[in-house]
């Protein structure tokens, strides 16, 4: 099992929500580049939406909302945030 599988797993219920935030910045960006999954490259989101998503998660949606912009998973600007970096699932065409 891949590491990153093995952080997510122990810090999400069996829901899929935190049941804590990482301390550990390693551990952290493991659940950010999750995190950062929930938004699709290119669109923009409403501070109020990324609120919305990121409260499906973890209580403290302010704290994983600014983790992402710090560590370079989302950019701001007036009040308006996108994805501008974590893994991204690149699929052959079928």
């Amino acid at each position: 099992m891949p590491m990153s599988d093995r952080v997510l797993n122990h810090f999400l219920d069996a829901h899929g929500r935190l049941h804590t935030i990482p301390s550990k910045h390693g551990k952290l960006l493991v659940v950010l580049d999750f995190l950062a999954q929930c938004f699709e490259p290119g669109l923009k989101f409403p501070e109020a939406r990324v609120n919305e998503i990121l409260g499906e998660f973890h209580p403290d949606y302010a704290a994983l909302r600014r983790y992402l912009v710090e560590n370079g998973f989302l950019d701001r600007a007036d009040n308006v945030y996108w994805r501008s970096g974590g893994t991204f699932d690149v699929r052959a065409d079928e």
